[in-house]
């Protein structure tokens, strides 16, 4: 496994990156938030509805998506993410009252 991760050219690499992420906000069945990254955003939501995903999530289910945005690349998702974690509770809410998530994950 090591060797095939060092036989990855940098560009390889660099265009992983460099590809869109989705931040999202779910709101979980006690009412609380949790907030993630995710190439695969659909995916990443049935894993948490499945135990799959977070252990957070987990003792919370079922999960609900609220929020997400397209991010051009896992840097911008990753400091959208820890931006949104700090947020209040109260600044959240309205985050998640502005903007719908544009996905409907069944």
């Amino acid at each position: 496994m090591v060797r095939r991760m060092e036989e990855k050219s940098e560009s390889d690499r660099t265009s992983f990156a460099d590809e869109p992420w989705h931040l999202y906000i779910l709101r979980c069945k006690d009412g609380s938030f949790y907030t993630g990254i995710a190439k695969n955003l659909i995916g990443r939501i049935k894993k948490h509805n499945g135990g799959k995903g977070a252990a957070y999530t987990r003792a919370r289910l079922p999960v609900k998506l609220v929020y997400s945005e397209i991010l051009k690349n896992r840097t911008e998702a990753l400091v959208s993410e820890m931006r949104i974690k700090s947020l209040s509770r109260l600044k959240k809410e309205e985050l998640v009252k502005q903007k719908s998530p544009k996905v409907q994950i069944r």
